[in-house]
């Protein structure tokens, strides 16, 4: 029989307190049990379709990513760009991020390889792999009759040709030419392109007409053929560099036969070339020209135009100016362009600052290896990355990366299957007996981890037959 003076002191403390909770014994469960109560959360990702990269660090999820799949819906524009300093991955990710992508039947890569030793680049065994031949940009090796590309290629428009010309010129002198500069070079390439009907007109012809203009260009504008000699004498001396200089033999014949445009996979090998002198934006101001208007089609395939040491491009503002009409151009034909830089710093405080900004405000994708802190925080800034993201980026492993796509940020792990480490493990220190020991040290850190996780699910097991709940019993530690 309930006491009924208890019921009235329930009754009148609640009429004047409100209901009094029920306070109830706490409950003894294993984790396993108590798992469902908090569900496990994690950011949304990219979606399911395109290329798998690896796996995010906080949640496990496969992180996947492609931007064809995404461009329109997540992505404002295809364009990735890749930060950090040596060591971190970078190139890995490149490498199998091309290999996996070439597994689309409608894919088709350009890779620019501004790096490496022993005679070939570092993308040579990728290459060899997939039964491609590189396209090696070498003086010595063209002057005895290898590859060369013709800026004044027929597949290349008459304007198109022209605008090469001049980028060419003013990436050399490291200024804009003047009106009367500009002129001499026009009626140079007007006169060589209707005259020379036989053949490909090359450098050498445009050389030879600056230095003896024809009179009529001079009476058109009614000037002296003195005057026209005159404004043409510097634009001839730049191009004589391709021509009889140190980068004779590349540039200043026909295209080489047999270049294959079709191919999945296009190398050029620019490793002969000396990364810090002034013919490495030159070059990559000819192959980017050559690509626009020889290789970029409206047929539906998406390719991917990869650069390395891409601070050679846009640390200068012709070549900047140049590639940032590429990327408008190709994002309409399906063209995604990566570029590959150590440090923001060598592009956002060099000569090219503005050009630098448009093409970095074009790469919706940004992936961020380890950097020290100072150049992390500079980073964020530039790319108005979040404080978390910023504060981990120094402490971050090889092979770990922020990856910012369109404000998506998250920290992925890449991942690298056994048939991709040789050909993606290229770097001399990791090569012969270097990569041996890295493969090594690599399986022993596999196998720890299986006998660390062997030794924990036994301990789960043992714990599970103590526990009539058949779970570990509360508070122990489960992987």
């Amino acid at each position: 029989m309930a006491d009924p003076i208890g019921a009235i002191t329930e009754t009148f403390t609640s009429f004047l307190f409100g209901k009094v909770e029920t306070t109830r014994m706490p409950v003894r469960t294993s984790t396993g049990q108590a798992q469902a109560v908090y569900l496990p959360t994690a950011a949304p990702g990219l979606g399911d379709s395109g290329v798998i990269i690896g796996r995010e660090v906080y949640s496990g999820k496969g992180y996947i990513y492609d931007p064809f799949q995404l461009y329109g819906q997540q992505l404002p524009a295809p364009h990735w760009l890749v930060l950090g300093e040596s060591g971190n991955g970078k190139s890995a990710l490149e490498k199998t991020y091309v290999l996996r992508q070439l597994r689309f039947r409608d894919r088709q890569v350009v890779v620019l390889d501004a790096q490496g030793e022993d005679g070939v680049g570092e993308w040579n065994l990728i290459a060899e792999e997939l039964g491609i031949t590189p396209i090696r940009l070498d003086p010595m090796a063209a002057l005895d009759g290898l590859i060369r590309l013709n800026p004044l290629d027929p597949a290349i428009t008459s304007t198109g040709q022209l605008a090469l010309l001049r980028t060419i010129i003013e990436v050399a002198m490291g200024h804009g030419l003047d009106e009367r500069s500009g002129f001499a070079l026009k009626v140079a390439h007007a006169y060589v392109n209707q005259t020379i009907v036989d053949r490909q007109p090359v450098l050498t012809d445009i050389v030879e007409q600056l230095r003896h203009p024809e009179a009529d260009s001079a009476e058109a504008m009614n000037v002296d053929i003195d005057d026209v000699r005159a404004w043409g004498l510097d634009v001839a001396l730049v191009l004589d560099r391709l021509v009889d200089g140190d980068l004779r033999g590349m540039f200043d014949g026909p295209t080489t036969a047999g270049i294959d445009l079709s191919a999945p996979l296009i190398v050029f090998d620019l490793s002969h070339i000396d990364r810090n002198s002034i013919a490495m934006p030159i070059l990559m101001a000819i192959v980017g020209v050559w690509l626009e208007h020889t290789w970029i089609r409206p047929d539906r395939k998406k390719r991917i135009f990869l650069v390395e040491e891409a601070w050679h491009i846009i640390n200068s503002p012709f070549v900047a100016q140049l590639f940032q009409r590429l990327l408008k151009f190709g994002r309409r034909l399906g063209l995604s362009f990566v570029a590959v830089v150590h440090h923001l710093s060598d592009v956002v405080d060099g000569a090219a600052a503005r050009e630098a900004a448009a093409i970095l405000k074009m790469a919706s994708t940004r992936t961020i290896y380890a950097q020290k802190a100072d150049e992390a925080r500079a980073t964020g800034r530039v790319l108005g990355l979040p404080r978390w993201a910023v504060e981990i980026i120094p402490t971050l492993s090889p092979g770990i990366a922020v990856w910012d796509v369109n404000g998506n940020v998250q920290v992925v792990k890449h991942l690298i299957t056994e048939a991709e480490r040789p050909l993606v493990y290229t770097d001399r220190a990791m090569t012969e007996d270097g990569l041996a020991v890295q493969l090594a040290a690599e399986a022993e850190a596999e196998a720890e981890e299986r006998a660390a996780a062997a030794v924990e699910q036994q301990l789960a097991h043992e714990a599970a037959e103590a526990d009539p709940y058949g779970g570990p019993s509360y508070g122990s530690t489960v992987a």
